[in-house]
């Protein structure tokens, strides 16, 4: 044997503090360079700008002579709801294809919250189109 062997000794309530502030120290490091180094992030009102000003806007059109409305309700960033306001009887008996296709596409809209690349089918062609017009001037009034 060597006679340079040195024995320490260690008490464990010295070994479990020393542990314990080293990790509290390295949490607290990780906390401050977490904190200063952080990119900010934009909120939501400056990442992008409401699309639309939220509330019910309103089309006209006329058909055999009888005025039909299409309301576009918005939400500031999306469509809420598409329907027609106070739909006369004479204009849903004369155009029974108005109330079918106008749901048809509410449905697409709200779920694409798009106008762009709606289906329709070849007997509501034109009613569609007509239609899609009118959702669209009511969705210029609200943007932004």
């Amino acid at each position: 044997m060597s006679a340079k062997t040195k024995i320490w000794v260690f008490h464990m309530k010295e070994l479990i503090y020393t542990a314990v502030f080293i990790v509290l120290g390295i949490v607290f490091l990780l906390l401050m360079i977490f904190m200063f180094t952080a990119e900010k992030k934009p909120t939501v009102s400056e990442e992008l700008p409401s699309k639309y000003t939220a509330g019910l806007y309103t089309a006209s059109m006329t058909l055999g002579g009888n005025p039909v409305e299409i309301a576009v309700t918005v939400d500031e960033d999306y469509i809420s709801s598409i329907s027609f306001r106070q739909l006369d009887e004479t204009v849903s008996a004369m155009y029974p294809l108005m109330e079918p296709a106008l749901e048809s596409l509410s449905n697409q809209i709200q779920e694409t919250q798009s106008l762009d690349h709606l289906s329709y089918s070849e007997e509501s062609q034109y009613t569609s189109m007509m239609l899609i017009n009118a959702i669209q001037t009511a969705l210029n009034k609200a943007e932004n």
